[in-house]
Parts: C-alpha cells; sequence; structure tokens
C-alpha cells in the first residue's frame, strides 16, 4: 500500500514526487527540493489527491506507507501540520490567504514540516495572488506550498513563475476501468461504463460506477438533450438542470453544514458564552459561508451536467462522422435516430454552444439566463 495508489496514470509524476522527497529527506545532496509548487492537470486528474500524497509521504518515516499515523491524517484531512484549503466560494479572497500565511508560519507541531495546500488556485483573486506572492517566493525553510489549478494559464504569471511545476495528464480509460476494479466491489460491465462516461474524472468515474442515484440523475440529464422541440421545452430543459443541480447541493451539503452548526453551538456552550455575547456574528459568518458553498456546489453540478449532455452530441458526431465507438452505448439508439436529424457541422455548433456555457457559467454569470440561452442555442 502506498499513498501514491489513489494516482491513477501518472507514474511520471510519481516519480518526480519521489524524486523530490528523497532531496528533502536527505537523498540528494547535489539538488534541493523546492518549498513551493503548482500541480496542474484536467478535472478529475487527481492533482488535489497528488498534493495530499505529496504531503504524506513527506511527513511519513517510510517516504508514504499508507498505514502509519502521519499518513493516515494527512489522508483524513487532521493532521496538525497539514492544511487543505478548499475554497468555498467563487474566488479566494486576501482576507483568506493572509490568514493562510499567518498559520504557515508557524513551527511544526510533529514533523518536519509544515504544508499549505490550496485548491482550485486559479480562483485566486488578483489581490489575493498579490498577497501570495512573497511568500511563495521566499518561504519559511518548513514549509511547503502546494497549489492546485486545471492548467499554468489559469494561474498570474508572478505566481507561477515562482513555483516549480508539476503536469498531470487524462487518465486513460483503461486505467480508470483497472482502478475501479480494484478499489470497488462493481463487476467489470460496469467499471468500463463509468470510466466511459466520466471522460477522464476519476471521482466521477467512482461516484457514477457506485451510486445508482447519479446514475439515474445522469440519464435524466442526458434526455433533454433529444427533447428540445421548441422554446418551451428549452425554457423547461433549463429549469429541469438547475432544479437537478439545486437538489444535489442540497443533498451533498445539509448534513455537513447542520453538523458545523452544532459544532459551533458546542463550542460556545462550552466555554460558558452565550451566542448572543459573540456566536451571533460567528453564526452569520458560517452561514454566509454555507450559501457560498453551496453556490458553488449547484455550478459544479451544472457544469457535470452540461459535460454529460456535450457526451451525447460527441457521440451523435461520431456516428454522423462514420465512427462507430460511442460513449453512450445505452443510448445507441437515440444517438442515432438524432444523428440523422442534423449534420455533422450543427453538431459541432452545439458542442461550442455547451464549452460557452460553462465558460459564462465560471464568469459567474447567471445559472438560469445562461442555461436558457444555451438549451435555445442546442434547439
Amino acid at each position: 500500500m502506498s499513498v501514491f495508489d489513489s494516482l491513477v496514470g501518472q507514474s511520471e509524476v510519481v516519480e518526480r514526487l519521489k524524486s523530490a522527497i528523497s532531496s528533502a529527506k536527505g537523498g540528494s545532496s547535489s539538488q534541493k527540493m523546492a518549498n513551493s509548487w503548482l500541480l496542474v492537470g484536467p478535472a478529475g486528474s487527481g492533482r488535489s489527491n497528488a498534493a495530499v500524497a505529496f504531503a504524506a509521504s513527506l511527513l511519513c518515516s517510510e517516504s508514504g506507507c499508507g498505514k502509519c499515523r502521519d499518513c493516515q491524517t494527512v489522508l483524513s484531512g487532521t493532521h496538525i501540520d497539514v492544511e487543505r484549503f478548499n475554497p468555498t466560494g467563487l474566488s479566494i479572497k486576501a482576507e483568506e490567504v493572509r490568514e493562510l500565511i499567518a498559520r504557515s508560519a508557524w513551527s511544526p507541531s510533529v514533523g518536519g514540516w509544515r504544508i499549505v495546500i490550496i485548491e482550485d488556485a486559479d480562483r485566486l483573486t488578483e489581490s489575493a495572488a498579490n498577497a501570495l506572492l512573497r511568500t511563495i517566493e521566499e518561504p519559511e525553510t518548513h514549509t511547503l506550498w502546494l497549489l492546485c489549478a486545471p492548467t499554468l494559464g489559469d494561474v498570474s504569471v508572478t505566481i507561477r513563475s515562482r513555483c516549480r511545476h508539476l503536469q498531470l495528464r487524462t487518465p486513460s480509460t483503461a486505467s480508470i476501468e483497472e482502478f475501479l476494479l480494484s478499489n470497488t466491489s462493481i463487476d467489470s460491465k460496469a467499471a468500463a461504463f463509468a470510466a466511459r462516461v466520466s471522460q477522464g474524472h476519476i471521482g466521477r468515474a467512482r461516484f457514477i460506477a457506485t451510486n445508482q442515484e447519479a446514475r439515474s440523475r445522469r440519464e435524466e440529464v442526458l434526455s433533454l438533450a433529444f427533447s428540445l422541440t421548441d422554446i418551451d421545452s428549452c425554457f423547461k430543459a433549463a429549469s429541469k438542470i438547475l432544479d437537478i443541480a439545486q437538489n444535489q447541493a442540497e443533498s451533498e451539503n445539509s448534513e455537513r453544514d447542520s453538523q458545523q452548526m452544532k459544532q459551533l453551538q458546542d463550542a460556545y456552550q462550552g466555554t460558558g458564552r452565550s451566542l448572543i455575547s459573540g456566536g451571533a456574528r460567528a453564526i452569520k459568518d458560517l452561514e454566509r459561508g454555507q450559501r457560498s458553498s453551496t453556490t458553488r456546489s449547484v455550478r459544479d453540478n451544472i457544469d457535470s451536467a452540461l459535460l454529460d449532455i456535450a457526451t451525447f452530441y460527441r457521440d451523435v458526431l461520431v456516428i454522423q462522422s462514420g465512427g462507430e465507438e460511442i460513449l453512450n452505448i445505452d443510448l445507441r439508439t437515440e444517438v442515432n435516430e438524432f444523428a440523422k436529424t442534423s449534420s455533422p457541422k450543427r453538431s459541432i455548433e452545439r458542442i461550442e454552444a455547451l464549452l460557452e456555457a460553462r465558460m459564462n457559467l465560471g464568469r459567474n454569470s447567471a445559472p438560469l439566463s445562461t442555461l436558457e440561452a444555451l438549451f435555445c442555442a442546442l434547439k
């Protein structure tokens, strides 16, 4: 067992990380490990998992055994010397970065390193990036900064120029299928299906493979692609996607939100302070953060739905071009019939419309109006 087992199809990345860890632990006298890293790769490639595995291996006496207390606490997110910052909002603000910087200067408690992982570093605002710049340029000798983003171009040039780069690639369908068979109880047919439709996203593949509700929701979303007959159906489809995304976000976040609120209330009761004497503001801050997290979840869920719909039009284009290898083999009849109703040029236009809508949502456009415009363009 190794902490790197969760990295699928990333053998070169694993070797580079192991080499860096060897340098940090004195295995290489000629090269010093960089203290600031930028891990980039498409969604689902495992860039965050790579950062966590890096942290665990660095703190582990056996370089990432996956079994010791250090490995287990890093992997579970409870290690006292590892801070994993996962932005709940649509952007990472300067005040959040300054808090991270302040904590990064603390001396390690149980290991030789204090490690800060910033997920979705592409969400750094300009002021946040400026606040972080000096720190990653001249970090504390005991501090390791691990920034994660989709591409180098998504991060400001001033930040990326001061980091060691690590590029992850999209895992192959075969490697994802093998991972699912080794780490879940599903059969080969289910693993092949999930690997194929996940489009190289490890987490998504696992979720589809092991969650019947996720598969049903995906079928419901895909059915909208071939039900757009008039403007009314387009507006209904837009509302349906938004409803699905909101319900999914509520389901994902409601239990966590309740636990966070209870923990906050218990903390104030434990100190003998009433909520009125200071907790009211803390509750407002928590509720604001939870609303922001839910908003992001809704947008992420919409994005996943649009990716699913894009696979349908991709399959249509494959058939129109004389190909046979489609992703949605369970919808082969629908794909074949739809392919007869339009041209390859029109299929490409539909895929481009989906990509544009995804970019607009990333720029904080209103979800419903964006979806309405999209489905009218897809009709």
